[in-house]
């Protein structure tokens, strides 16, 4: 893509009223444009970036036995009454329909539409275990909707709902889930700061586990045990200050973004809506079920939040929006061509072509777009390239089959 046909622009200076280091990162680099208080537009760079975390998310959602779904986000009041969430969640949006006059909740999560969803399809033990996932938009009345796209009022959120037919295979799966999480985490370049954490189960299981990213700005404290990297989180720590995984007591404070979390709901949504099966003797039994999410945008604050530097966001390979931001300099030869060579090897390249913009104007935009590589084209390269990682000082010069091969073969 050419940078001069981008409509957004970057901007020098923070955006006022930003107190968080994604949100003056993303809006300053063209990622995201505020509307209001915790309601983000994604823009095109921000939309690739999105793309690519959604696509290593619904990929490891397929390869687990998750089946795509998309439930609506508008919801009739009595559904959420029978669970008793109506009057107790806090963050219902809710209105009444103008004309037929019906009281609508904007979907915060959807136990209360996936588990009356599955009734007619889960008659017997035989049609179970079944997965489903959504990629989808959430609303939460946030009273704090604080820290930019980690804590929002409208989002996306991937949630995968399992049902089962008894707390084993509830409990076999959620392991399978919680090795995927990792991987998940690892894919978007943020596996070797994020840690599987303890914490409570509530009335239901001993246990549930969230994944931390370990930030500075994170509103979350966990202790990581220094023997296995597994940690709890601070109402865990309160009742033992020991690791669940090895029982070691050396355990250190860190402050941390929940990017996802992992919960055992058993029965706690299948009854109310009277979601049974009928097991081999022709019982009735309540379907047991699991839920797993992760934010979208959330997950992108945070890698931001995680791996940004004093000039600007520093994007794993995995997620960035272009693969290498091409630079040409004024008096440079062959940038067009190059471009061109790149494009037909299929390499992801923003060709910063400006005409009007100086050389430092460009680097500086470069760094703070956070593309991992950076290909410079100018009077004193002659036939070759300078390349240089965003993670590193040096640069190298390189031959344009060499730069091919880089982008495409590595």
């Amino acid at each position: 893509m050419r940078q001069s046909e981008l409509f957004t622009r970057t901007l020098r200076e923070d955006p006022a009223g930003e107190e968080s280091v994604n949100a003056k990162l993303l809006i300053r680099a063209g990622y995201i444009d505020k509307l209001m208080a915790g309601v983000y537009t994604l823009l095109p760079l921000g939309v690739r970036t999105y793309r690519k975390i959604e696509s290593i998310i619904r990929e490891e959602m397929n390869g687990i036995g998750g089946q795509e779904i998309v439930m609506p986000s508008m919801n009739p009041k009595e559904n959420w009454q029978q669970t008793g969430r109506y009057d107790t969640l806090d963050v219902l949006f809710r209105f009444t329909s103008f004309y037929s006059k019906n009281e609508i909740v904007l979907a915060p999560t959807h136990e209360e539409v996936v588990s009356p969803l599955m009734k007619p399809f889960l008659l017997s033990y035989k049609d179970l275990p079944v997965k489903v996932f959504q990629i989808q938009n959430k609303f939460r009345d946030e009273k704090r909707a604080k820290g930019g796209v980690l804590r929002t009022r409208e989002f996306v959120m991937k949630d995968l709902y399992s049902f089962h037919a008894d707390e084993t295979d509830l409990d076999n799966y959620y392991e399978i889930v919680k090795n995927t999480y990792s991987r998940i985490f690892s894919r978007v370049g943020i596996g070797h700061i994020t840690h599987i954490t303890y914490a409570s189960g509530g009335s239901f299981s001993k246990y549930s586990h969230e994944f931390q990213t370990v930030a500075p700005a994170g509103e979350d404290v966990i202790y990581i045990c220094q023997k296995c990297s597994v940690a709890i989180n601070k109402e865990i720590y309160v009742e033992q200050n020991s690791c669940p995984e090895c029982g070691n007591t050396e355990l250190v404070e860190k402050n941390a973004i929940e990017v996802g979390n992992i919960f055992k709901l058993k029965t706690k949504f299948s009854e109310p809506f009277k979601l049974v099966y009928k097991d081999k003797e022709g019982a009735e039994k309540p379907v047991v079920m699991g839920c797993y999410g992760i934010g979208l945008q959330r997950l992108m604050g945070t890698i931001v939040e995680a791996l940004h530097d004093e000039k600007g966001i520093v994007w794993p390979e995995s997620v960035a929006p272009f693969k290498a931001h091409l630079i040409e300099l004024p008096g440079a030869q062959g940038a067009s061509e190059l471009y061109e060579k790149l494009m037909a090897a299929n390499a992801e390249v923003l060709w910063d072509d400006r005409i009007d913009v100086g050389a430092g104007a460009k680097f500086a935009d470069s760094d703070l777009i956070g593309i991992p590589y950076r290909l410079v084209v100018s009077a004193k390269t002659n036939d070759k390239v300078e390349v240089k990682r965003r993670t590193e000082q040096e640069s190298t010069l390189m031959d344009v089959e060499e730069v091919i091969n880089l982008l495409v073969n590595t």
